[in-house]
């Protein structure tokens, strides 16, 4: 019996949410199978928290490694359907790389300024698309430097008529459309069972397009009983999560941003009083973790689950366990936590945190001795 014809094209994207996203002609959408990514099932970490439910959503495996390849995607077609051939950008990282690659598939020049301390793997990647890079020292960590720095390239960037691309509805809400496909790919893999939604936050733009995401399927869909999403936050970059669970109604921008943990070091407002709105409206609260519960739960990721993803990608986890600890999630709740980007982007952070041995070559006789203590059980 002959085999039916395999249309590989079919549904590999987030533009299956077409109606949700901008109005873009086939011709002008830039994909790279972004989106589509896998909800996997805890199989030991949740266990042993009480959350039998616990689910992840594998970000790091989009094209470039992290959700913002939504992001990208989205943009870069509407830039494309504009006929703009330039791409003046700024990022801590992710962005930067996702913009860099989807530029290169339009043909798009791409201009990138990263913020001072962004991880080398990172900025390697960006190179490699082909980007044109700048540093500037401070620049993400000194708020008053930074948004000196970000007026000169908004101001440079609207001289030529164009766009600038950060990933932040109070910049970029068409790209950010992207973004809020992951809510939508949640409620169809979990069969709108979902209870809670954990998401990192730096400057917020993710767990907005989280809520915005869920409150658009519901209402499009009218269901009831929406999940709750949370914002998580390092506490040394704790703009809205300390607000959000205080009841303030208002973002703290900090004077530094002291995290260890790569890109969610934004010490300025950005989308935060709307993830305080929105987060509130869906009965979420906010969680500030330390970065030494990040680097355990990161740790443990990759060692218990096999999910090898960057410290970032480990922040949601580290505010369901305080969630838990709280009694703030019951154990027949599922709930899903984003891993939003892979443990490739910040190799440096990897090698410090895990206290990886360097590996030398021994010689095959000492390899044979090895494969005896083996056989016998004493290694």
């Amino acid at each position: 019996m002959p085999l039916k014809k395999f249309n590989s094209q079919k549904n590999i994207n987030m533009w299956k949410y077409q109606p949700f996203l901008p109005l873009l002609s086939k011709a002008n959408r830039i994909s790279m199978g972004e989106g589509q990514t896998p909800l996997v099932k805890s199989r030991s970490i949740g266990p042993a928290l009480g959350i039998p439910d616990l689910y992840f959503k594998l970000e790091n495996l989009n094209p470039t490694g992290s959700y913002k390849d939504r992001f990208a995607s989205a943009f870069v077609s509407m830039m494309k359907s504009r006929k703009q051939d330039l791409c003046i950008a700024t990022s801590s990282g992710n962005t930067g790389a996702a913009l860099a690659a989807y530029c290169a598939a339009a043909n798009i020049r791409c201009i990138i300024t990263v913020v001072d301390g962004a991880p080398d793997a990172k900025i390697k990647q960006m190179q490699v698309y082909g980007a044109s890079m700048f540093m500037v020292k401070d620049f993400g960590k000194d708020p008053e430097l930074s948004a000196e720095v970000f007026s000169l390239l908004n101001s440079f960037a609207l001289s030529l008529d164009l766009p600038l691309p950060v990933s932040a509805y109070c910049y970029c809400p068409e790209g950010m459309q992207g973004v809020q496909t992951i809510a939508y790919e949640i409620f169809e893999q979990t069969a709108n069972a979902v209870r809670h939604i954990f998401c990192p936050a730096g400057g917020g733009g993710l767990t907005l397009s989280l809520a915005k995401g869920v409150m658009e399927y519901g209402h499009r869909y009218q269901l009831s009983g929406l999940p709750r999403v949370h914002c998580v936050q390092p506490e040394g970059n704790d703009t809205m999560a300390g607000p959000l669970r205080n009841k303030e109604n208002v973002a703290v921008q900090r004077a530094r941003s002291t995290t260890a943990v790569s890109g969610l070091q934004v010490p300025n407002v950005l989308d935060g009083n709307e993830v305080i709105t929105a987060c509130r409206s869906l009965g979420g609260t906010g969680y500030a973790v330390t970065d030494t519960e990040v680097f355990n739960w990161h740790k443990k990721m990759a060692q218990q689950e096999g999910i090898f993803c960057e410290p970032a990608g480990a922040v949601a986890l580290a505010g369901l366990a305080l969630a838990v600890e709280k009694g703030e999630v019951a154990d027949g709740e599922q709930v899903v936590c984003l891993v939003t980007g892979s443990g490739f982007k910040d190799m440096l952070t990897v090698e410090k945190q895990f206290s990886l041995p360097a590996l030398e070559a021994i010689d095959k006789a000492a390899f044979a001795v090895w494969i005896e203590k083996m056989k016998k059980g004493k290694i």
